[in-house]
C-alpha cells in the first residue's frame, strides 16, 4: 500500500496546484494542454494494448464488459458519486462548475486507474512490497493531475479517492496469495486496459464521445479469462 499512498499524495498536491493555476492559464493554453494529454494518453493506450498475445481474449472482455457496463449503467453511477462528493466539499456551485467537477473526477479517475504502472504496479506492491512501479506512476500522475486540474478543476483531486480504493484494492489482492495474478492474466488485463485508455484519449480529444466506464468490466473479465482457460487446459498463446 506504501506506492498508493505515494501515488495518492502526489495527485491531491497536483491537482491542488492545478485548481489554483488554472484561473492563470489562457483558454488557449488549457485547449493545448488538454489536447496534449488526449495524445499521450492515445499513445500509453495503444502501447499497452499491443501487448496482449490473444487479441480475441481483449475483444472478447471488452465485449462482455461492455454488456455488463451498458446493463449497470456504470458510467451514471460514476457520475452519481462525483456529483456527491462534489456536493460534499462544495456547497455551492452552478450547474457548469457541477458538470465541470465531474468530468474532471470521472476522467482522472480513468486514467489513473487502468494504465499498466497501476496493474503491474498495485501486483508488485502487494506482491513483494516492491513500489518502484508505483512511484514512478506517482511522479507522472502528479503533473498530469496538475494539468488536468488546470482545464477541470477540483474533481481531479476527489480522483484520489478512486485511487485508494482500487488500486489499494488490487494490492491488497495480490498480497492474499502469489498464485492469484500469473503473467498472462496480467499481460492481457494490461491490454484490455490500454483500449479503455483509447477510449479516454479519443474523449479528451473530443472525437468520439465513448462511455468508457461502462468498458471498466473488461479489466475484471480479461484475467478472469485466461484463468478458466488455463484450467480447461486451453492454450493460451494464439498462433500468428
Amino acid at each position: 500500500m506504501i506506492g498508493t499512498i505515494i501515488n495518492s499524495i502526489t495527485v491531491l498536491i497536483g491537482g491542488t496546484l492545478g485548481t489554483l493555476l488554472g484561473s492563470r492559464f489562457p483558454a488557449r493554453m488549457q485547449e493545448t494542454i488538454f489536447a496534449t494529454l488526449g495524445l499521450f494518453t492515445l499513445a500509453i493506450g495503444m502501447s499497452s494494448a499491443l501487448v496482449t498475445k490473444n487479441p480475441l481474449i481483449v475483444l472478447g472482455s471488452l465485449l462482455v464488459g461492455a454488456l455488463i457496463g451498458e446493463s449497470l449503467r456504470l458510467d451514471k453511477r460514476l457520475e452519481q458519486f462525483g456529483d456527491w462528493l462534489r456536493k460534499l466539499f462544495i456547497k455551492d456551485g452552478s450547474d457548469s462548475d457541477s458538470a465541470r467537477f465531474v468530468e474532471g473526477f470521472v476522467t482522472a479517475s480513468l486514467i489513473f486507474c487502468v494504465g499498466p504502472l497501476t496493474i503491474q504496479g498495485a501486483i508488485e506492491d502487494g506482491l513483494m512490497g516492491d513500489y518502484t512501479k508505483l512511484a514512478i506512476k506517482a511522479m507522472l500522475d502528479g503533473f498530469a493531475a496538475l494539468a488536468f486540474a488546470t482545464t477541470l478543476g477540483p474533481g481531479v483531486i476527489a480522483s484520489v479517492i478512486v485511487i485508494l480504493l482500487f488500486q489499494g484494492g488490487l494490492s491488497l489482492l495480490a498480497g492474499m496469495g502469489n498464485d492469484i495474478f500469473t503473467e498472462p492474466m496480467i499481460t492481457e488485463l494490461t491490454a484490455t486496459g490500454g483500449v479503455l485508455l483509447l477510449a479516454i484519449g479519443l474523449r479528451l480529444l473530443e472525437l468520439k464521445e465513448i462511455r468508457a466506464a461502462n468498458l471498466l468490466p473488461a479489466i475484471f473479465i480479461a484475467p478472469t479469462a485466461v484463468a478458466i482457460m488455463d484450467l480447461l487446459g486451453i492454450p493460451y498463446y494464439l498462433p500468428f
